[in-house]
């Protein structure tokens, strides 16, 4: 059989724990590989990769002190240049960017910064006095997500990290860049704001509390059409539908559904991801979500759901009785996934979605394959002694 894809598809992995950054090969045929291709150096830790549109810039959260995020050029798989730092008030938990501007979210609070469209580096900047060939970058703008009701939580526990578990998570954009969605543990809501495009400054929307006491949104995820955003909730393992009106800063929980399987116990994990498939342009198949163990030894899930055309869960189906069961498979990961169990799609070849699964617990890093039926782990690999995989990119 003569393929006319490429013979292997690069991703990059970065670490919970060592100052690295790993470009991975992945090569489907003759029979599937992995491999360690390159092993760029880094400031610290990156638990939280973001892929500019245009794949030419890498932005990351980094664990130093005082915490910051990173921009890096990326002039081929191997070739990683870093352009620039920001500092943040608090550990970033994740970090996104349109093509003016990254977002970055850890706690209590979060940051817009400036990038320049043509390179992609931090703009703002002023000398640094202690360090004359360096410089600092002032925030564009300064976020708070604490209450006057209340102060941000950081009670040491697992994976507090500073507040991730118990303040803002994450922070995403709508397909047209115009809103900003940012998921908030603690305080159990979806955070909205209005982006200006032309600076890429926000003003606030609305507070979306979520549908359960218990939730404790993650991440939020935007179908590509723009009419609905998933919410992956970390506490009770549910991925909630949100449909979106009023230019995309109000939102209203349309469908939720459970991403382990009945039966267990939600107190025994803590959900990680929620991404739709990257095959059928803007008309996505699938949603695949993930959850970790909460402890060792209590292996996770990840979840493949049928999406209709407009992004609801479901299949597209006029006939009676309703439709099939849009949970198409639940298949238990191999280890708890420690920090990690992140899914991240990637190409679809000969008809068959490839994913990237990362883990904490082991340092692994695997391709799952989903033909429509079933999930198989084809390939995977270790990463260095001590370097827990926390999220991929593919490039």
């Amino acid at each position: 059989m003569v393929h006319s894809s490429p013979s292997a598809y690069h991703f990059l992995v970065g670490t919970f724990n060592t100052p690295h950054l790993y470009t991975l090969s992945f090569s489907p045929y003759p029979s599937p590989t992995l491999k360690i291709l390159h092993r760029s150096d880094a400031i610290g830790s990156h638990s939280w990769l973001h892929l500019s549109e245009s794949r030419r810039n890498l932005y990351a959260t980094a664990w130093t002190d005082p915490p910051s995020v990173v921009a890096y050029a990326v002039d081929s798989p191997t070739q990683i240049r870093m352009l620039g730092t920001a500092v943040t008030a608090s550990r970033s938990g994740y970090v996104t960017a349109s093509n003016n501007a990254v977002y970055s979210a850890g706690g209590a609070t979060g940051e817009v910064f400036a990038i320049d469209p043509k390179t992609g580096a931090f703009t703002g900047t002023s000398p640094a006095l202690s360090e004359p060939h360096s410089a600092s970058v002032k925030p564009l703008q300064k976020l708070s997500f604490v209450e006057a009701s209340g102060a941000q939580r950081d009670d040491g526990s697992v994976m507090d990290f500073g507040g991730l578990r118990h303040g803002a998570h994450s922070a995403d954009l709508s397909p047209d860049g115009r809103t900003l969605y940012v998921a908030d543990i603690g305080r159990n809501c979806i955070w909205t704001f209005a982006v200006d495009p032309s600076t890429g400054t926000l003003t606030p929307g609305e507070k979306v509390v979520s549908p359960r006491p218990h939730d404790g949104p993650r991440h939020v995820w935007p179908h590509p059409k723009g009419k609905y955003v998933y919410c992956l909730q970390e506490h009770s393992s549910m991925v909630d539908v949100f449909a979106i009106t009023e230019h995309g800063t109000k939102l209203k929980q349309v469908q939720g559904v459970r991403i382990i399987p009945d039966g267990l116990d939600v107190g025994h994990f803590w959900a990680d991801e929620v991404r739709t498939s990257f095959s059928h342009g803007d008309q996505p198949k699938y949603l695949y979500a993930s959850t970790r163990g909460l402890k060792e030894g209590q292996k996770g899930y990840v979840a493949v759901f049928a999406l209709d055309a407009q992004g609801r869960i479901g299949i597209d189906n006029q006939t009676q009785p309703p439709a099939p069961d849009p949970l198409l498979c639940m298949w238990q990961t191999p280890t708890s996934g420690g920090w990690a169990n992140a899914i991240q799609p990637g190409p679809t070849i000969d008809g068959v979605e490839y994913s990237a699964l990362t883990d904490s617990e082991q340092g692994l890093v695997m391709v799952l394959a989903w033909d429509g039926h079933s999930i198989r782990q084809v390939a995977s690999v270790k990463l260095d002694q001590g370097a827990g995989a926390a999220t991929a990119v593919w490039l």
